[in-house]
């Protein structure tokens, strides 16, 4: 049952980027949150829809992985400074015993900004979202509902570079103890269709391991409502921990 709906959910993505790979209804290109860390503080247009979707591969150093086919950040814009927001994550767990499949349980939240770019200071927005605990397969819901948060600040450096980072925090649904979340990214656009990142981020807890990692990933923009992304990273102190992503982002008006 589960990899049915895992392979509707990837199919209905694939039909609704090939319906809109020809719409522009927009002058100025899609931007997304993904592939890095660090979630960008532009908004979704007004009225319209954005999927962004990722299909990640996920190895630990304890013979485990994780196959996320896929995470899907939902987007809709209610106006210039405001969209809402749905992640929803279904995984397949792989270690030498057995094979775990589910949905994580669905995430809700928003987007507003906060500060528009002047001079030195930078583009600002607050991002918050709440897990909503119960809401996924057996085996993946966690105890309690979960929020987090984060400022996501960006700098247009010239007009091929800009700089951007995140200060925030997250709870996991099982203890008060929050981990603290920073990222700083470069964006590179080499022309109107490639871009090229690298970024530095971790997690800061006072009740489990610190993580420090990086990542770096390329961007291609089909047009101005659809894009495709490649990235993978490391923790710094263990390369054994590591990902793969590729991802495949579109959005359409709704009017």
């Amino acid at each position: 049952m589960l990899l049915c709906l895992m392979k509707g959910q990837i199919t209905l993505i694939f039909v609704m980027i090939f319906n809109f790979s020809y719409s522009q209804n927009l002058l100025y290109p899609i931007q997304l949150d993904r592939p890095d860390q660090t979630e960008c503080p532009y908004i979704t247009p007004e009225n319209y829809l954005q999927a962004e979707n990722g299909f990640n591969i996920e190895n630990s150093d304890n013979e485990n992985s994780i196959i996320v086919l896929p995470t899907t950040l939902w987007k809709y814009g209610i106006n210039s400074n405001f969209e809402i927001r749905m992640i929803t994550e279904s995984n397949i767990i792989k270690n030498p015993n057995k094979n775990n499949f589910g949905f994580l349980p669905i995430i809700l939240g928003f987007k507003t900004n906060l500060i528009k770019e002047k001079g030195k200071v930078p583009l600002t927005s607050f991002i918050f979202h709440l897990n909503t605990s119960k809401t996924g397969s057996e085996g993946f819901n966690t105890s309690y509902i979960a929020p987090s948060f984060r400022f996501t600040m960006q700098h247009t450096l010239s007009e091929k570079l800009t700089l951007a980072y995140n200060l925030g925090a997250e709870w996991d649904g099982e203890s008060a103890k929050q981990t603290y979340i920073y990222t700083l990214t470069n964006g590179l656009s080499f022309n109107k269709k490639v871009g090229v990142y690298y970024e530095a981020y971790g997690y800061i807890s006072s009740s489990k391991k610190n993580e420090h990692l990086f990542d770096c990933g390329v961007t291609y923009l089909a047009n101005n409502d659809i894009m495709f992304d490649i990235s993978g990273g490391t923790r710094i102190d263990n390369y054994k921990e590591n990902f793969i992503s590729f991802g495949a982002s579109f959005r359409f008006s709704t009017k």
